[in-house]
């Protein structure tokens, strides 16, 4: 991901999502020297994402597929680049939140063997209030 790709990655994020990260987001992701990653098809960006690494932990912040692109394991080639980075990283442990009504999302990360670890109460943004987010974690 650079710097030219924030105003792609940021149409992608708002047809995606209801509450939708900002363009300020990740332009501090990039600026702060997180792994930041697009995947392209058809000469354009199609899927993206965030992973923070610290210590011995990584955290993924953001995965995104396209809609036109959904379902068709670009998400999962996307989650494993991750994975492996972590690994490289000598983390010992992938953190992530989602939403309890990302079902697709839940399923993928259930593949990969994230087991829930705890709940956020009122962690996100959602019509009417808030949703909470189910912690995710994958000892590495």
């Amino acid at each position: 991901m650079r710097a030219r790709d924030v105003e792609t990655i940021a149409t992608i994020e708002r047809e995606t999502y209801e509450f939708p990260w900002t363009r300020g987001n990740f332009r501090d992701s990039l600026s702060a020297g997180y792994s930041c990653r697009v995947m392209e098809a058809d000469a354009m960006i199609i899927a993206y994402g965030i992973l923070l690494v610290a210590v011995d932990e990584a955290h993924l912040l953001n995965l995104t597929v396209a809609a036109a692109y959904q379902r068709r394991g670009w998400g999962s080639m996307l989650l494993d680049s991750f994975i492996d980075t972590a690994r490289e990283c000598r983390s010992q442990v992938l953190l992530l939140e989602v939403r309890p009504s990302n079902h697709v999302g839940r399923v993928m990360y259930d593949r990969f063997g994230f087991r829930r670890i705890a709940l956020r109460r009122g962690y996100y943004p959602a019509k009417g209030g808030r949703e909470d987010a189910i912690v995710m974690g994958l000892p590495l």
